[in-house]
């Protein structure tokens, strides 16, 4: 079938056709580089990769921007309060360039733990494109789509007719501080700052010059600034998540089209919370879980990976860790399953070797190419290798090929069955605590073998030991 999207600009489900034939241009909103990105706000980065190897697998060339927010998000999300950057530096007793630095490298760490390859992607830094978000409040500003209050630039809403498209807002039924805290200083209560000044009594560490005087960007236009800059004024597909969508969304759309009088993006993909208890999991709430977590209670992040592609992205997931042990083992069977066709493969068999099964692969690409439907994806290859009428070598291969939109490391554990001289020596040692009943030794002795990256299944046959599946893909 081919390739469609749930576009939320409209929404409806639309077949995908590039603007240039061949090229796909893909922006998503990335992190606000202040704390540990939780494991909700991973969600949108693994829907993103999915995303990104599906159309990679279609034969696009794609460019990929990530950006990484280091000024201008204030606390709230709104236009009044403290950046959440310079907060964190004062709390941490640093600098906000040592912050931002700090955790824009966690959060490529957790990308890289959770199988996102970041050589697919490019991730530009809001405070290295000040003069580009300059030049478009200045533009924004000479067609009368800005005007300047005691503390800022603001955009008017009220000029741009097409503002609640995306969102499908009722602004003329708005009441002032319905949507946003209200500032008596704006035309209109969706009205949002381009740029906010830095009072004489501001102690901020980030501020810079421009036309209106020392201040710092708003929040939302360092995104269009970015976007427009690296993919042009028009260009594929934007993705977030949907709290993004009645007003970070919608602002960037009010920005860029005011700059560049012309649409702006041509798919609009959103995916869904990920709720802990019911309730959306957000730092806010105080009721989030990090990454580190996973591998705290000794999960993968790849099993994790596993969870979120076992939910559709535009579904509402609750996060529960018997939900994450569920994946853990499934992800460990399908590792199990693909070794076994590895071990199982008659490697003379060259009819059947590196030939991908057809049939499956197609029932595969038309699960992914229908919005991304990874549940659906999964549940063919679960079919492909109990499907024993097709030759191991044959299912091997179009496992490995499903695995390169799937991203949940399958090649990565096919030989991993010799196991060094000193482990099995550990390995002899346990037995022979078990069989003097030291319980305790033999406990003692497991664990380090854990520690060791290998694990020991006990078997009527006696002890099998495997390495342990790997956090990174």
């Amino acid at each position: 079938m081919a390739l469609t999207f749930y576009n939320t600009l409209g929404r409806t489900k639309t077949p995908f056709c590039p603007i240039k034939p061949g090229t796909v241009g893909v922006y998503s909103c990335g992190p606000t580089v202040y704390q540990i990105a939780h494991l909700g706000n991973l969600r949108a980065y693994v829907f993103a990769d999915l995303l990104n190897r599906t159309l990679r697998a279609e034969g696009y060339q794609v460019k990929h921007l990530i950006n990484i927010t280091d000024v201008g998000h204030l606390i709230g999300d709104i236009d009044e309060g403290e950046d959440k950057i310079e907060a964190s530096a004062r709390k941490e007793n640093k600098s906000p360039q040592d912050i931002a630095q700090f955790y824009t490298q966690a959060f490529f760490q957790d990308l890289e733990l959770l199988g996102i390859d970041l050589g697919h992607y490019e991730f530009p830094r809001a405070t290295e494109h000040i003069s580009d978000m300059i030049a478009q409040i200045k533009e924004l500003e000479a067609k009368g789509l800005a005007y300047q209050t005691n503390d800022g630039l603001y955009f008017d809403t009220a000029q741009f007719p097409t503002y609640s498209q995306l969102a499908g807002l009722d602004l003329a039924g708005q009441e002032a501080g319905a949507r946003v805290e209200h500032n008596p200083a704006k035309r209109n209560p969706s009205d949002f700052a381009l740029w906010k000044f830095a009072g004489p009594e501001d102690k901020r560490a980030q501020i810079w010059d421009s036309p209106w005087g020392s201040g710092f960007p708003g929040w939302h236009i360092e995104c269009s600034a970015m976007a427009t800059k690296y993919l042009g004024c028009h260009f594929d597909i934007h993705t977030g998540g949907i709290d993004h969508i009645p007003v970070h969304h919608s602002n960037e759309i009010a920005q860029a089209e005011g700059v560049c009088d012309e649409r702006y993006v041509n798919f609009w993909l959103h995916c869904n919370f990920m709720t802990m208890e019911g309730e959306k999991m957000s730092k806010s709430l105080g009721n989030v879980f990090l990454l580190k977590d996973v591998i705290t209670r000794d999960f993968s992040p790849l099993a994790y990976r596993y969870l979120l592609l076992g939910v559709h992205y535009r579904s509402e997931l609750n996060f529960t860790w018997d939900a994450l042990a569920g994946a853990e083992i499934a992800w460990h069977k399908l590792i199990q399953g693909a070794r076994d066709l590895f071990n199982q493969a008659d490697q003379t068999q060259d009819s059947t070797k590196d030939k991908v099964n057809q049939t499956y692969y197609e029932r595969f690409l038309n699960a992914v190419e229908n919005d991304l439907n990874s549940p659906q994806a999964l549940a063919v290859i679960w079919d492909l290798i109990k499907d024993k009428e097709i030759p191991s070598t044959e299912r091997l291969t179009t496992l490995l090929k499903a695995d390169e939109l799937l991203g949940l490391g399958i090649k990565d554990h096919l030989s991993l069955e010799t196991i060094p001289e000193e482990i099995s020596l550990l390995v002899a040692e346990r037995e022979k605590a078990r069989a003097n009943s030291t319980w305790a030794e033999a406990d003692k002795l497991r664990q380090e073998l854990a520690d060791l990256g290998y694990e020991v299944l006990d078997t009527l046959a006696g002890p099998k030991v495997r390495i342990k599946a790997k956090f990174g893909a």
